[in-house]
């Protein structure tokens, strides 16, 4: 697993081994980063993210990479979140970002209640834990987290669709890569 672009293009992150922990595939972070950017490199410059169920912090340090401007990268399990931290280190990166070794739902609170605003939030979580979808875009859509141009981007397997309206948090688009899928959010009116 590698850094795509940016910044720290193919720098290696590590991983651990088991089926525990499932890294968004290079290419797949590669095509979400060509949609987001839709071929303006500079259109993530200054972004704020927020990685849901972050695991490696892979996708929140590719966005790092391309120039977002802070990533709150979310992962409940202390050993995950070490393994962010160390990702990070060896870039090396010392701002830019925090980690919240919580669980999707508190952490979010908190980052409401902390008037964060994002414009980018990717979720991920481990593929049996299907009601998490749920609960965290229906939790997002009723948020001050997002803005009215923020996208939300939950990655998940292609055969499971975690659901095309959340409130006013509405699917625009479902891109399928292999055995993957991503579905792209954004509030509606």
């Amino acid at each position: 697993m590698r850094v795509i672009a940016g910044k720290y293009r193919s720098r290696r992150l590590r991983s651990l081994p088991g089926l525990k922990l499932r890294p968004t595939a290079d290419r797949l972070r590669e095509t979400l980063f060509d949609v987001l950017s839709a071929g303006n490199p500079d259109s993530l410059q200054g972004t704020v993210w927020l990685d849901v169920f972050a695991g490696t912090g892979a996708v929140g340090i590719e966005a790092l990479s391309r120039g977002a401007g802070m990533v709150y990268f979310v992962e409940s399990s202390a050993r995950y979140a070490e393994l962010i931290r160390s990702n990070l280190q060896s870039l090396p990166l010392e701002t830019g970002f925090k980690i919240l070794r919580k669980d999707s739902i508190h952490a979010l609170r908190e980052l409401n209640l902390s008037a964060v605003r994002a414009d980018f939030v990717f979720l991920d979580p481990p593929y049996d834990m299907e009601r998490s979808y749920r609960e965290v875009l229906s939790f997002l859509a009723t948020s001050e987290l997002l803005k009215g141009e923020s996208a939300v981007i939950a990655e998940h397997q292609k055969k499971f669709d975690p659901g095309e309206a959340f409130a006013n948090l509405q699917r625009y688009r479902n891109l399928v890569q292999g055995d993957a899928a991503l579905s792209f959010y954004r509030l509606s009116g």
